[in-house]
């Protein structure tokens, strides 16, 4: 039926997706050139259709009601293509014609790169604006073009109540109002009345200032003044732990802070006596906590108190040193996957250049845009996605991942979450965790679009049969259009449109970055939400910049083409199998040089000159450990980690983080750490379970008990294993790579336990440990 359509479909569309089918089921072993550009139509049109049948929703309808639901559309078709030829501009092309272009080139011509976009071969792009190449010039020219439009909003809270759960649990639950807006120059006047008053508490310039704060207005305005009097910016994660917060603060010798009422009571209080040279705490809540005790030497301010001491005339008329374009901006701590968090220096030159190659990729950018910040701001996307919206006149609205939408945890049954009254256009998301089910997968972003795909399937489920069946079928064709290149505003308006309004209805641009985004969660998010995935590749290290998929581009599992601002190499990994010759595609490890290259780690030599480098002509290149290939119109896609390589027993090669993407689409699982080591023949697993599909398979298997029991029984623990070999071998996985052992695990991994970043990245030397005796079980010691 799908091939039939497209044949269909491709009588009167200007593409015909099934041309040069031919050259796409080319032998094996085919010598070939490498430039496969003239191959790419074909194996575009041929890789989406084979995996939209793949990912699509399963329907029990009847194959009448599918025929007269085509026979609709193709009516449709027909009848809205005549105007659609009239009105179409000569110069305007489908999604798949975009998608077919060249996005980026080799400059040297040799496979290995570095590759380069089309539009930055002859140089690279630093800076938006010419002269704009510090931060604080860019804000303040912002702020001259836009003095009076929406800068930063945050929702007034009119209630909050205690809500008692059936279980006897309690939860807060909050109802807000409306977003109340500070302009752009009032927010400029805030930043530079609390710069002044922070130089007046006698912090110095090119002296560390730490910020320890949730995602908020105020992180925004202490950050643009320390960009505009040069105090580089120390950020730690909200949710690290005492040892990791102490640790980089005495790494960076900070005496002042930036920290909230909340993060100073439960984190900062109790570390105080490990960080002698903190004198200063600034609090960015109006009201003070009374009756704390604070060691002495330390002076706790409220932020207000201190704009209001650099708003007195001795502090205004002080001079100010700007900073320079190579000063440190910020030293931002990692979460510390491998160890204790490092501190990766990010100049002015730096940021600028990565924001520039960001906003190149999101078309019509402007004052018209509104987004929506909740992701930690000391986290490379968050900073970087606000930095572009305040450098091109946008409005930032905040909210966190307890109340973005209708559904979140913290929102009071019928009121309303944070998107549905911010209505953004711009949205940034981490995906944590690939969870699938026999009909759909999903990301997990802070719990919000678990609770969205839940809200929308819990509403499919409510509909009525013939509702329930065009919405089934309205999916599967749009995913098929999408496959070919096509949008389907019939659906959108009379399907989709109440599923999209979950985030407020004009979404318009979604980036994804900081982890693998699967090709079914793409689908989802593109056919539900009526909006394109710019699915990006970016490290701390490059300032968050690296790749980006073009937004006319509705390929899957690849994140797109070099930016401008940085290009893109491939060295070979010999031990590893992976080199530069190797076909169709060339492949090696990712190294990315650049102007948003930045100045290292801090305080550590050692990773500096393992990771950096500078090349002949002076351009800092840094060596990400990823394995990455080329496909021929220069898009990137990730495919394996140097660092999860393992060599097993009998010499065979096992990449532990392939593994572990591909049984996170396994329905029984939430997360999983693979495991093997050189004196062992086979891989084992510690799995944490969907407690959803785990309850059920207990069911079907007739096996009572509490969920810890559940987790510890043998039986379980086979069907599961079942499951995650059955999954293995769809996706193709050798007999070698599959876990012949698994241990499910009671509780879910968080940056509490301790056994995942605050990125949500395993800490696999923490896991070893924790599981050292599960380990010593599955490997048979005594």
């Amino acid at each position: 039926m799908t091939w039939k359509i497209c044949c269909l479909h491709s009588l009167f569309r200007k593409q015909a997706p099934l041309t040069h089918r031919r050259e796409s089921c080319r032998k094996p072993g085919r010598k070939e050139h490498h430039n496969t550009s003239f191959i790419f139509p074909s194996l575009f049109v041929c890789f989406f259709l084979f995996h939209s049948v793949s990912m699509r929703l399963k329907q029990d309808v009847s194959p009448v009601v599918v025929v007269i639901f085509r026979l609709v559309v193709w009516l449709y078709s027909l009848i809205s293509y005549l105007p659609y030829l009239m009105l179409r501009s000569s110069d305007s092309q489908s999604f798949s014609e975009c998608s077919r272009r060249v996005k980026a080139r080799s400059i040297s011509g040799h496979p290995s790169g570095p590759y380069r976009d089309v539009r930055a071969l002859r140089a690279l792009t630093t800076c938006i604006q010419p002269g704009m190449n510090t931060l604080d010039r860019v804000f303040e020219s912002s702020v001259c073009r836009n003095p009076h439009l929406d800068c930063l909003g945050t929702r007034e809270l009119l209630s909050e109540e205690d809500e008692t759960q059936e279980d006897g649990r309690v939860f807060k639950k909050v109802i807000l109002g409306e977003y109340r807006w500070m302009s752009y120059d009032q927010v400029y006047k805030e930043v530079r009345a609390f710069g002044s008053g922070l130089a007046a508490l006698e912090q110095k310039p090119l002296k560390n200032i730490a910020i320890f704060c949730e995602t908020r207005a105020e992180w925004i305005i202490a950050a643009q003044a320390c960009f505009m009097y040069n105090f580089p910016l120390v950020t730690l994660y909200s949710t690290l732990g005492g040892p990791a917060i102490a640790h980089g603060l005495n790494e960076a010798e900070v005496s002042h802070i930036i920290t909230s009422k909340e993060l100073l009571e439960t984190k900062l209080k109790n570390i105080l006596l490990e960080v002698p040279r903190l004198q200063h705490i600034i609090v960015v809540d109006d009201k003070l906590k009374s009756g704390s005790e604070y060691p002495r030497g330390i002076s706790v301010h409220s932020m207000a108190a201190v704009k209001r001491l650099g708003a007195h005339p001795e502090n205004v008329s002080r001079q100010r040193r700007p900073p320079c374009a190579s000063d440190v901006a910020v030293i931002m701590y990692t979460s510390g996957s491998t160890g204790v968090p490092k501190g990766v220096m990010i100049s002015h030159s730096n940021i600028i250049a990565g924001i520039t190659g960001v906003a190149e990729r999101i078309p019509n950018l402007g004052e018209d845009d509104t987004y929506i910040g909740y992701l930690p701001l000391a986290h490379v996307l968050e900073l970087s996605a606000e930095m572009v919206c305040l450098a091109h006149g946008c409005r930032i609205g905040y909210s966190s991942p307890q109340t973005l939408a209708d559904q979140s945890t913290k929102i009071k049954k019928g009121s309303k979450g944070d998107t549905s009254v911010l209505r953004p256009t711009l949205m940034a998301a981490v995906p944590l965790i690939h969870i699938i089910n026999n009909i759909f997968m999903f990301i997990y972003i802070d719990e919000i679009m678990d609770r969205i795909y839940k809200n929308v399937m819990l509403k499919v489920e409510e509909m009525s049969v013939f509702q329930r069946t065009l919405f089934l079928l309205a999916y599967n064709y749009k995913m098929e259009q999408l496959a070919m290149g096509y949008s389907t505003p019939l659906c959108d308006r009379l399907v989709f449109r109440k599923v999209r309004a979950l985030l407020g209805g004009r979404l318009r641009v979604l980036l994804s970055g900081g982890a693998p985004l699967s090709a079914a969660t793409q689908r989802f998010m593109n056919i539900c939400f009526c909006c394109p995935v710019g699915q990006g590749y970016g490290l701390t290290e490059t300032c968050g910049a690296g790749t980006i998929s073009q937004l006319w581009d509705y390929s899957t599992g690849r994140v797109g083409a070099p930016l401008v601002c940085c290009e893109v190499q491939l060295k070979d990994w010999i031990e590893g199998g992976y080199r530069s010759t190797d076909r169709p595609c060339p492949r090696g490890e990712i190294l990315v040089g650049g102007p948003n290259v930045t100045m290292g780690y801090y305080k550590n030599k050692e990773k500096n000159t393992e990771d950096f480098f500078v090349d002949k002509k002076g351009q800092r290149w840094f060596c990400t450990g990823d394995i990455g290939e080329f496909h021929g119109d220069g898009c990137l896609k990730i495919i394996d980690r140097k660092k999860d390589l393992v060599k097993l027993q009998a010499g065979e090669y096992v990449s532990l983080g392939k593994v572990e993407a591909v049984l996170k689409n396994c329905a029984l699982v939430d997360n999983i750490c693979a495991y093997a080591n050189s004196e062992e023949s086979y891989v084992i697993g510690f799995v944490v379970p969907n407690q959803k599909q785990l309850l059920a398979l207990a069911k079907r298997k007739c096996v009572r008990g509490l969920w810890e029991e559940l987790c510890n029984n043998p039986v379980i623990e086979e069907e599961v294993l079942k499951v995650i070999t059955e999954t293995a071998l769809t996706a193709q996985l050798e007999r070698f790579e599959i876990p012949q052992k698994i241990r499910l695990s009671v509780e879910p991994w968080t940056p509490e336990t301790g056994l995942v970043t605050d990125a949500f990245k395993l800490k696999r030397k923490e896991l070893k440990t924790h599981y050292q005796n599960d380990i010593e079980r599955m490997y048979g010691a005594k």
